[in-house]
């Protein structure tokens, strides 16, 4: 028999990356009382991962709690980019409400759609909050509007569109009932009272223990952890209980210690109960998807299941000259097991190993999915090599079909003929032109997942770093033929040494570099971009012939073009299939797969993906 408790309140907080999920989510627990009135709090004190606070945005979904008004109310704080819709799915178990958060100026984008279908599938309560009403160029009722027109495609029912609004200005920390009323409101009462009366209380199934993992963690003290909510009876301390996992029922355990969520801390409690968001000590063997249950009375929920991954890419043993040099963790051993340390947290990424020892393919959403992968592994102390993204094809009927993405771009609008152009060469279709403010345009297209990869970089040059671009998968499509990647090729190292000022202002008229004076090269080594599409094998540690005789106005003043520094993302996406990024605590290095320049082509023809 079902009941619900009306003492508990489970929301998410999802919304399109970078319009306010967590600086809202920060507003919520100064008003409940979660800080004290002197306590200095980062901004974002959600997003508590290094790479998180370096990038501005929530890469895992995480958890805290508050209490208003005698209710508890649990928050569920989930990642805005799509190559992390796992995370947003697998919190939106947890809960029984969602907060669809929109900027009031750019309206519902791409990832707004993507949580927002899955909400509805799960028919939890939403509640659409409008945030940034501050913003001058904020259009809050074509934004509802659009709203409106958004549940609709999504083919919501009638009861799901019945949805509360609330505007908000989440930095100010204000909720009002209207945009007329923004310079009256004074704190976000309005917003929690709503959540009390529109989103219900947990169903709580009479019975026994039934506990879903969402989420683990870690303990020096205590070991692995599980996070989760608990759907039907309760646990406390010492109870006897067994984990429902995918292959079976693991032996007996006893529960070790018990936790839940005040603010941002966990405080030990002696019982949890049904409805609440609970964490729990004495699993060892657990996974994400398992149930907790009582020892006598197994009985399993249904497990977490998210999207399937739609690119891959694989991850090598470092083979270059300078291996080992600044990593100490660099086998094909030492890798697989970090590997699989992540999949135990990520339910959205996918590993096995390649056709040789040394590699390995990883499976998962998007280029950036990997790319934080890697950069977390790098600051561990790791070195490896990562090649070339590539999308996952799937047979049906004996046709080849490849993903395909909708893309949204807000752009400057004297941008628009380059980036149609860019995208129609990467086999892309208009679906969308819309006018967005005096110099602005909205443009959507429908385009294969490969011609995505790379095109990043190229769409921030095209608009000079004023572009938005976001993208959600949009099904498959029958395979396109050959999508033009990179067409420049590659300057590469003939030869070891120290790259000198005086090769490198003599090669610029043949490319862009991407490394500076005195780096140290190996041969193979990419160390910048022709200008044109076969690659070059270049001596970039060549000096000057000295001499003891000198003119006026013999010698030439080297001034180098300055060189951004590499990032992650960059090296990834513009990567050919021949060629690799080296990656290790201190350095990334592009590279070609082949080292020696007797053994490999400097022509680069096109060829038909096979993937």
């Amino acid at each position: 028999m079902q009941k619900i408790n009306e003492k508990i309140r489970n929301i998410a907080i999802i919304a399109h990356v970078d319009h306010g999920k967590t600086t809202l989510v920060d507003g919520l627990l100064w008003q409940a009382g979660a800080f004290r009135q002197n306590q200095q709090v980062a901004e974002r004190a959600m997003d508590s991962l290094d790479l998180e606070k370096e990038r501005g945005i929530t890469l895992v979904a995480k958890n805290g709690a508050i209490t208003y008004k005698g209710v508890r109310i649990n928050l569920v704080d989930t990642p805005g980019h799509a190559d992390f819709g796992g995370e947003v799915e697998r919190g939106l178990e947890m809960v029984d409400g969602a907060l669809l958060l929109v900027d009031a100026a750019e309206g519902p984008l791409p990832q707004t759609r993507f949580v927002l279908k899955h909400a509805l599938e799960r028919d939890i309560k939403i509640i659409v909050v409008l945030n940034k009403i501050d913003r001058p160029d904020a259009r809050p009722k074509e934004v509802v509007d659009e709203i409106y027109g958004l549940f609709l495609d999504l083919d919501a029912k009638d009861h799901q569109i019945e949805f509360p609004i609330v505007y908000t200005n989440a930095k100010k920390r204000i909720a009002v009932k209207s945009p007329e009323e923004r310079e009256s409101g004074k704190d976000l009462n309005l917003l929690f009272d709503t959540i009390l009366e529109c989103i219900p209380g947990p169903k709580v199934e009479e019975g026994p223990l039934q506990l879903l993992i969402t989420n683990t963690s870690y303990s020096d003290y205590l070991g692995r952890l599980a996070i989760g909510k608990i759907f039907g009876g309760s646990v406390k301390i010492g109870d006897r209980v067994v984990l429902c996992q995918e292959n079976g029922i693991s032996p007996e355990t006893k529960i070790t210690a018990l936790f839940a969520y005040e603010g941002l801390k966990t405080v030990p409690v002696e019982v949890a109960s049904a409805g609440d968001i609970a964490i729990v000590a004495g699993i060892e063997e657990l996974k994400i998807g398992d149930t907790v249950c009582e020892a006598s009375k197994p009985v399993p929920l249904k497990r977490i299941h998210v999207e399937q991954p739609t690119i891959s890419i694989e991850m090598l043993v470092n083979s270059s000259p300078t291996a080992g040099r600044d990593g100490n963790r660099l086998t094909s051993r030492v890798l697989w097991d970090r590997i699989e340390k992540e999949l135990r947290t990520n339910v959205s990424l996918y590993a096995e190993k390649g056709q040789t020892s040394d590699v390995v393919v990883l499976r998962g959403r998007g280029e950036l999915q990997f790319a934080v992968l890697a950069e977390q592994m790098r600051r561990e102390g790791y070195e490896f090599m990562l090649g070339r993204p590539k999308v996952i094809m799937r047979e049906t009927n004996g046709v080849s079909e490849e993903p395909l993405e909708h893309v949204v771009m807000d752009i400057p609008e004297t941008c628009v003929g380059s980036v149609t152009e860019k995208l129609g060469i990467r086999k892309g279709e208009m679906t969308n032109l819309q006018k967005m403010g005096a110099d602005r345009v909205r443009l959507e297209f429908d385009i294969p997942s490969r011609g995505l990869i790379g095109f990043r970089s190229q769409f921030l040059n095209d608009t000079r770093g004023l572009g938005l671009m976001s993208s959600y998968f949009n099904g498959y499509i029958p395979n396109k033929g050959h999508i033009v990647d990179r067409v420049n090729g590659a300057l590469v190292a003939d030869r070891p040494g120290k790259a000198t000022p005086y090769a490198i202002f003599n090669l610029e008229a043949r490319g862009k570099m991407i490394i500076k004076e005195g780096t140290e090269v190996y041969e193979g080594m990419i160390i910048g971009e022709n200008n044109r599409p076969n690659d070059i094998n270049v001596d970039i540690t060549r000096e000057k012939k000295l001499t003891n005789i000198r003119a006026a106005g013999s010698d030439e003043n080297i001034i180098l073009t300055p060189v951004p520094p590499l990032t992650l993302e960059w090296c990834i996406a513009w990567l050919a299939d021949d060629e690799v990024v080296e990656v290790t605590p201190q350095f990334l290095r592009l590279r070609k797969r082949v080292l020696a320049a007797n053994k490999r082509s400097i022509i680069r023809t096109p060829k038909e993906d096979k993937t």
